[in-house]
């Protein structure tokens, strides 16, 4: 096997990649895969997890086949790999949007020894034909990306995942590197124990993402609160998250109703308008994504500044992936979630149908969620600490508690009361049990198992539920009780524990939120970024310009250049191949393919500043007619016919140019000029238009006939209007 040193991994990685340095535990994980045995690799979002399988499979004699969750993250990922290299066949993938034609042309490739990469989703590597594709051809390596999905106790629980190890015991054996951006100490067995890699190395990365900022607030006036957030940080990309598919298409409809651009985004959506509506995300023709949870892990979007859950996150594994999505580049990424406790009873009753033990899986990780949000602890610490992970800093100083601390109590009594009722009662129960029974709540376990006998029944009933909750994540933090990795939710007093019962020390805690009770906060502190860039006017125009090469090219603009690339021109400003070759993230083949219209830009550059402040705003409603507005912008963008458009909603035409008009009138641009091209002679369509333009004293239909005359319908006034108020008002 090839020994590659230090160095020449150094300059694989900037002649491949354009990077000089590897991050975190990169490199000892391309060592480790290049030496051909087993790795599992967590990693948060952001880390540079498909580095970690990218480089190796370049290195490395044979194919890399890498499983992958989703059609578009292997799209995405194809594409950028196929952006570093200059030979196109470098990467393929093979799925279900793929016609024979094009399956034939990724075999050939294969075969002939261009590819280096092949993705597969879980699904189509188990079909007979692929497995017998597969066993013509060497085999460097297996990568398992989004490994969690392999666990029911992640938060994205997928069946086929479970199904992989046979396959590859099929296909032929080779190395295996199994990749997530989230798991619990639980969730990480249970995946090492499916794919037979008990004895992989693992390479845990910190999940701290120092450059998220965490925020939780009460959800009250929660359509204002995120139209008002939005406005501030105009111009940026931002996720919404909400649970419910209906949630998604009434929220798209307000923020578009407040001149947002937003596209939504379910699995209820047909496959080409998802895939429209996420290319209008990542092509940044619009800001904002509203999305249930369908939507994300596909989505290699560097510059993504805010996450905004509408609804709080069933897990805390989904929270930790969700807002891991933002500020994938090192630079500001705001997590804000609402959260009412109304909200997990309705996921709550969500579960009830479902076996057993899935419903107690699903109440134990709600819990979690409950008792993050309603924590007052630091948030980076709590998040962290679930992870398996401990954070030692007192104040984290980017989560809303710590900058805005409660006031802190001392509870070493308290915490010592807690500990011994624990020592007595064994390892055989859960936090919720033992506050019942310091609380002298009499429920039919605790009556069953005699606790109410106990002399600590009762004995702190002085303080509530939500105190000995604080108490008890207290006791975890600091290491005194342990939760059971086998049973889930059991807690265990240990030595530490043990210790402190003796030789009790000095603990404080603060509160929980009582969000239901609590007054709105003042307006939380805006986000904190890296710091700024040496000259904006230059970056400003530089993303201009990546955009027009992106549209031209047919890429996403991050593809071209990533925000930390054009970040490094506006301080270096490169003005020859050479130079540009030095800019971080660009590298030799990224400089020839992309640079030369960035140095001419760079050369010609001229002074010119523009700055937008955000604006007081009102937040316009909606009315609940128009509940197909979504779907006409949608088709009004695809260029359907009117008349299908109405079929599709079972509407009258004239019933659907009202809805229409309802929508110009809310300020959202339509193009309708493709349809009344077809519909209009030119010649009545510019009468109508200038008489609108030059005559008309209102907008009065009525009118318009009477001026106009007999020989133009009613119909054909309509749709120039609406040409004629989205080109002039909009």
């Amino acid at each position: 096997m090839k020994h590659y040193d230090s160095a020449l991994l150094h300059a694989k990685l900037k002649d491949y990649f354009g990077f000089s340095a590897f991050k975190g535990n990169q490199e000892a994980v391309i060592r480790n895969v290049l030496e051909g045995r087993d790795t599992f690799v967590l990693m948060p979002t952001g880390g540079g997890k498909s580095l970690c399988y990218q480089m190796p499979a370049l290195l490395m004699e044979g194919v890399a086949i890498v499983i992958s969750p989703l059609i578009a993250l292997m799209k995405n990922q194809v594409d950028s790999m196929r952006a570093f290299s200059e030979t196109p066949g470098i990467a393929h993938f093979l799925n279900s949007s793929l016609n024979k034609t094009a399956v034939q042309q990724v075999r050939q490739d294969v075969l002939e020894g261009k590819t280096k990469l092949l993705y597969f989703a879980p699904e189509s590597l188990t079909k007979e034909d692929n497995v017998a594709f597969l066993r013509k051809i060497k085999v460097s390596f297996y990568a398992i990306d989004e490994a969690h999905c392999i666990s029911e106790w992640g938060h994205d629980f997928r069946p086929e995942y479970r199904r992989i190890r046979p396959i590859i015991n099929e296909i032929g054996q080779a190395p295996l590197i199994a990749l997530t951006a989230t798991a619990t100490p639980k969730v990480q067995l249970d995946i090492q124990k499916n794919l037979g890699m008990i004895d992989a190395a693992v390479f845990r990365s910190s999940f701290n993402r120092p450059n998220l900022y965490y925020e939780i607030r009460p959800k009250r006036n929660v359509d204002h609160d995120i139209i008002l957030f939005i406005k501030q940080h105009e111009g940026k990309s931002g996720i919404i998250y909400c649970l419910s598919r209906k949630k998604v298409e009434e929220l798209t409809e307000l923020l578009l109703a407040n001149n947002i651009k937003a596209r939504a985004y379910h699995a209820g959506m047909d496959a080409a308008t998802r895939a429209s509506n996420q290319d209008d995300f990542l092509m940044e023709r619009v800001d904002v994504i509203v999305a249930t949870i369908a939507f994300g892990m596909g989505i290699d979007k560097p510059d993504v500044r805010y996450v905004i859950h509408y609804d709080i996150p069933k897990s805390l594994e989904g929270y930790y992936q969700e807002t891991g999505r933002a500020g994938r580049d090192g630079g500001e990424g705001h997590c804000l979630t609402f959260y009412s406790y109304k909200d997990i009873q309705k996921l709550e009753k969500f579960m009830h149908g479902r076996p057993i033990a899935e419903q107690e899986i699903g109440k134990l990780l709600l819990l979690e969620t409950v008792s993050y949000a309603e924590s007052s602890m630091c948030r980076r610490k709590s998040l962290l600490h679930y992870f398996g992970e401990e954070y030692t800093e007192a104040n984290c100083g980017s989560c809303d508690n710590c900058r805005n601390p409660r006031p802190k109590i001392e509870v070493k009594a308290q915490l010592k009361m807690a500990l011994q009722l624990l020592e007595e009662i064994g390892d055989k129960f859960k936090v919720d049990h033992l506050i019942q029974i310091l609380t002298g709540k009499l429920t039919a376990q605790v009556k069953s198992y005699g606790h109410n006998k106990l002399k600590w029944f009762g004995l702190g009933e002085e303080h509530d539920a939500r105190f000995w909750g604080a108490v008890m994540r207290q006791a975890l933090i600091l290491g005194l009780i342990d939760k059971s990795i086998e049973h889930y939710g059991l807690i265990s007093l240990n030595k530490r524990g043990e210790q402190f019962i003796d030789k009790p020390t000095s603990v404080t805690i603060t509160l929980d939120h009582n969000y239901e009770e609590e007054e709105s906060a003042a307006e939380q502190a805006a986000a904190i970024g890296r710091g700024g860039v040496a000259d904006e006017e230059l970056f400003a125009m530089l993303k201009d310009l990546r955009k027009k090469v992106a549209k031209k090219h047919d890429l996403p603009p991050f593809v071209i250049f990533q925000d930390p690339s054009l970040e490094d021109m506006s301080v270096q400003y490169p003005i020859t191949i050479e130079e540009m070759q030095n800019i971080t993230g660009v590298g030799a083949g990224k400089a020839r393919k992309f640079g030369m219209e960035f140095i001419q830009l760079i050369k010609a550059y001229v002074d010119e500043k523009e700055i937008i402040r955000p604006q007081d705003m009102v937040v316009r409603a909606v009315g609940r007619r128009s509940v197909n507005k979504i779907f006409i912008i949608q088709s009004i963008d695809r260029k359907m016919d009117l008349e299908d458009i109405a079929r599709a909603k079972n509407l009258e035409y004239d019933e659907l140019l009202t809805e229409i008009e309802a929508i110009v009138n809310s300020g959202t641009k339509l193009d309708i000029s493709y349809y009344i091209n077809r519909e209009i002679d030119e010649e009545k369509a510019d009468d109508i238009y200038l008489y609108f333009k030059e005559d008309a004293e209102s907008d009065s239909i009525d009118e318009a006939i009477d001026e106009l005359g007999g020989d133009y319908t009613e119909r054909e006034i309509r749709l120039v209007r609406i040409k004629f108020l989205c080109e002039q008002g909009n």
